[in-house]
């Protein structure tokens, strides 16, 4: 099964090796047929405390780091 691969935008580096991005996402509704946004935030290992607040990141799945962290930053999209 091929792994995740997410683009989105980091908005907390406030924890050691770890980074909160938040993915956006527009999808139809199957039955309104209308077009709808979601959000979801995600835990990141992030090794070298190398991404800041603002940089827009992609992330891919992988092992699990801690009970929350199953993602790790691939790298910056600019």
């Amino acid at each position: 099964m091929p792994k995740k691969i997410l683009k989105g935008k980091v908005i907390s580096d406030k924890n050691k090796k770890t980074i909160i991005v938040l993915i956006e996402r527009k999808y139809q509704h199957p039955f309104l047929k209308k077009i709808v946004k979601s959000k979801k935030k995600y835990h990141v290992h992030d090794e070298k405390n190398k991404f800041k607040i603002g940089d827009t990141v992609q992330i891919e799945e992988s092992k699990a780091y801690s009970k929350y962290k199953k993602f790790k930053v691939l790298e910056e999209i600019r």
